[in-house]
């Protein structure tokens, strides 16, 4: 693991001894860590087929039956996510491209899923068009549809991607005051793009395209975080290197992190997908929409919030 201050009770007692025993299996089988992300990307994607489907109350017993398939293959998917990571520390097998597919691999799973819920919507509505009183019409159905098509836009791109950004890269800020810049994989937009401007044409048009798409990824973190950007730029100023940090500052930006870790990982997958879970099977898929984007991000905004805070009060002190 990267540290058990950074997993919730689940992962540190369930999914990752789980994940240690798959990485296990892929290292004997000389497997590369890539190679199971992949994996999980075709899992977790190929889930959008069942959550399409209705539960039980539009479907039965056979589209509760699909729904629960749905369930059971995003987390096969989610659990070959953490085992890539666990096997690339295991065997030395990592890479920058690595670290970019394992952040992605949840975008190619919530696209098709959040479409196939939204179709799923269009199919499959009397319980919302009977709360408001709306009259089943074609019409009606397409334009209600298209209002939680607009609903799963912004679940997906205000919600999901920019919700489980942030939370990564506070995982990572964690990890840096916790073990240092080699015990974390803490980025910077200025250095992926040196990295990026130093490619040249003999450099795989992925790996250039995989860099691109991370440099954006780091700089919507960074936007995210401006007095956390100052605290950094004011320790760099003053003790020329964060490993030069006074070990009370250490301490002290470690205690209010730590603090904030249990709050962190409500932003992570576990709890997300419980609720997701929990909508599915209670047949509202587009109520799960509105939960992601003012529940999830009221909680992403109150995180965000107490680190931000923290951050300005000790660049203060500096």
């Amino acid at each position: 693991m990267k540290s058990v201050e950074t997993e919730d009770w689940l992962d540190l007692h369930v999914i990752r001894p789980l994940c240690y025993y798959c990485a296990k299996g892929f290292a004997y089988f000389d497997i590369h860590p890539n190679t199971v992300t992949i994996l999980s990307m075709f899992i977790g994607a190929g889930s959008c087929v069942f959550f399409a489907h209705g539960s039980y109350y539009y479907e039965g017993a056979i589209g509760l039956a699909l729904n629960l398939l749905a369930i059971l293959l995003l987390m096969v998917a989610d659990i070959l996510d953490c085992t890539d990571g666990q096997l690339a520390r295991m065997t030395g097998k990592k890479s920058k491209v690595g670290r970019i597919l394992d952040g992605l691999a949840g975008f190619v799973w919530f696209t098709p899923i959040y479409l196939g819920m939204v179709w799923r919507f269009y199919q499959h509505h009397s319980l919302e068009f009977g709360w408001l009183g709306i009259s089943d019409t074609p019409q009606n159905a397409l334009i209600a549809t298209t209002v939680v098509f607009v609903l799963g836009l912004m679940s997906g791109f205000l919600g999901i991607a920019a919700q489980q950004r942030l939370a990564d890269y506070y995982i990572q800020v964690h990890l840096f005051f916790l073990k240092g810049e080699k015990g974390s994989e803490l980025d910077s937009s200025v250095r992926q793009q040196e990295i990026y401007d130093q490619m040249d044409e003999k450099t795989p048009k992925y790996e250039r395209i995989f860099q691109k798409s991370y440099i954006d990824y780091t700089k919507k973190q960074e936007d995210a975080t401006p007095q956390f950007q100052r605290l950094m730029k004011s320790i760099r100023e003053k003790y020329g290197s964060p490993d030069q940090l006074p070990q009370n500052i250490r301490e002290e930006i470690h205690r209010e992190s730590l603090a904030l870790m249990p709050w962190n990982g409500l932003l992570t997958f576990n709890f997300r997908s419980f609720w997701l879970f929990v909508f599915i099977l209670i047949d509202l898929p587009a109520e799960f929409f509105i939960f992601e984007i003012f529940a999830m991000g009221l909680l992403t905004e109150y995180v965000r919030r107490r680190h931000e805070g923290f951050c300005s009060r000790i660049a203060d002190k500096l």
